[in-house]
This record gives C-alpha cells, structure tokens and sequence, in this order.
C-alpha cells in the first residue's frame, strides 16, 4: 500500500492528538486520585456535650472539708465606691467576712492553685487575688469612669453565690497618666522584680496592667450577667471537661422561678441555654482557639442589655 504524503500528515496529526488526550486523562485522573487522598483524612470534627462535674473536682471537694458550704462575704474598702482615683495604679483592698467555714484566699506555692478572688475592671476578664493582707494592683488604668466587680472562688475557679458574695463599685481615674500605647502584660502575682531582688526587699504586689477600657453605662438595679470561666490555656487533664461558670445579679433564670435565661454558644455553632444557676462543664473540645459567647436573655430570647455586659465573648486556647 502506498501512502501520499497528506495521508502520512493526517495519520501523524491523529496519533499526536489520541497522545494528547491521553496524557491529559492521566493528570486529570491524577488530579482525581490526589483529591481523594486529601479528602480520605476528615478533619477532626468538635462533638461537645455537657457532662457532670469531673471526678477530679469531686475529690477536691471531698478534702477541702466544709470549705464549699461557706458564704464569704465580700466588701471593697479602696477604691471607695465613686471615688476620683489620680493615679493609673488603683490599688483595691478587700475584707472578708461571714460564715467560712475555713475559707481563705491563699496560694499553694506548690501547686500554684488555692481559694482567692475574681477582680473584673469594667468588661475585662478577671485577675486572681490570692493574698488579701495586701492591696492588689490594677495599674495602667487608663482615665475615665471604671466598674469593679468582685467575687470569692474556689481554686478550680468556681464561684461563691451566696448573698453577699459579689460586689460591684464605680469609681473615676483623672490625670492618671496611663500609657494607651503600652500592651498589657500576662503575667499577675507577687514576683519579685528584678529591680528589687535583694533578700530584704518587698516583693511586688499581686496586681496586673490593665487593658485600656472605661465602663459601660452601667445600671447596678438592673440584671447583670459577670463572665467568669473559662479563660485562657488548657493543658493535658484539664482539656477532658471545661467549666462554664458565671454571676447573675438582680435577675432569677427560668428553673428557678425567674424570666430570665443564660445562652451560651461555642465557636459560633448552635446556641444552648443555663435555666439553673451553677456551673456546667463541657467536654469535646479539639486542640487549638475557641471562643466562648455568653448572654443573658430574656423569657422571649432577646438581649437583656446593661452597658454591654451582659453579652461577653471569650477565647481559650486548648492543647491536650
């Protein structure tokens, strides 16, 4: 058989192109296969769930005695309520009284945890105050109208409620000279600074640099919802159930006779409620940043607002 010269270009051009089609099928399939190998390892999926309080509390409790069914009673000595503070370092200085039952704030240096006192200035998350025989700092404070609410807890960080237990104050910072531009630290407590580490000098009181924030429009009559727990990095064993805690003023949720509801929704995923005031504990949350919303709401689900503070969005870090 002979073949022309157009019959050999037309063979050629047809081999080249099913060589074509070919190669392009192949790294299309390729592209298929990587595809659903990516796709074959799921991301991890977040399941939570509400569980009883951990064993592990349970014990705590069992040693501490009757230390849980005290009722502290709390009273803010300085700042006096509606003061004029000229300074950015406030310093706040607490009594305690009522029926104790041994409670006392005090850290165990050996484990770090121990009974003590949630200080919130305006909507920050709160400090831990340990030691009441010293005054606790709030310095950088910047100038304006502040509220300062405080509350005993136990050393896993679950609050008193009884009467008497929460208290809240207004007070003023003018010309206090507070750096707007300075970060706040992370760290709060009594260390030494470098500055005064001889043997005779006076440690640095527990206290912290503050955001920069003034109050919201405050009404004390009014319902309040004050965010608590959780707050800031969860490691190993305390990742298996996180607490939600917080303290509710002038308002009584649904399962006890009230209007009023406490709505709760993680990393923005379906929102939950608290009809009963006490703390629940969630568990299934995955490694990495999440964010903890809290409202309180009202019989028919709307906002009860109160100079903002009535809904608080927090972020943890969790790292099993």
């Amino acid at each position: 058989m002979k073949f022309t010269k157009l019959s050999i270009a037309i063979i050629a051009f047809a081999a080249l192109t099913a060589c074509n089609q070919t190669a392009t099928n192949d790294h299309s399939n390729m592209n298929h296969s990587n595809m659903s190998n990516t796709n074959s390892a799921p991301a991890t999926v977040q399941t939570l769930s509400e569980v009883e309080r951990p064993q592990k509390i349970m014990e705590m409790m069992r040693e501490r005695g009757a230390q849980d069914e005290a009722k502290p009673a709390l009273k803010v000595v300085e700042p006096k309520a509606d003061s004029t503070v000229a300074s950015s370092t406030v310093k706040v200085k607490l009594e305690i009284s009522g029926d104790l039952k041994g409670y006392k704030p005090m850290k165990d240096m050996a484990t770090g945890m121990g009974n003590h006192i949630h200080i919130i200035l305006d909507n920050q998350p709160y400090e831990a105050y340990y030691n009441l025989d010293e005054e606790f700092e709030l310095r950088n404070v910047a100038d304006g109208e502040h509220t300062l609410r405080v509350f005993p807890s136990r050393p896993w960080h679950e609050s008193y409620k009884n009467d008497d237990a929460f208290q809240i104050i207004k007070f003023t910072v003018k010309n206090g000279g507070a750096d707007t531009t300075k970060p706040t630290t992370t760290n709060s407590g009594n260390q030494m600074s470098n500055a005064n580490s001889s043997a005779d000098a006076k440690p640095t009181p527990e206290g912290k640099d503050m955001q920069s924030s003034t109050a919201g429009a405050v009404d004390m009559t009014k319902p309040m919802l004050t965010y608590s727990r959780p707050k800031g990095e969860y490691k190993g064993a305390d990742t298996d159930a996180i607490m939600i805690d917080f303290w509710l003023v002038n308002a009584k949720l649904k399962d006890e006779s009230g209007d009023y509801r406490v709505k709760y929704s993680i990393d923005g995923g379906e929102a939950k409620f608290i009809d009963k005031w006490q703390p629940i504990w969630i568990k299934g949350f995955t490694d990495g940043k999440h964010k903890i919303k809290l409202e309180l709401v009202d019989k028919n689900g709307a906002l009860v607002d109160n100079g903002g503070y009535n809904s608080t969005e927090r972020e943890i870090t969790v790292a099993k």
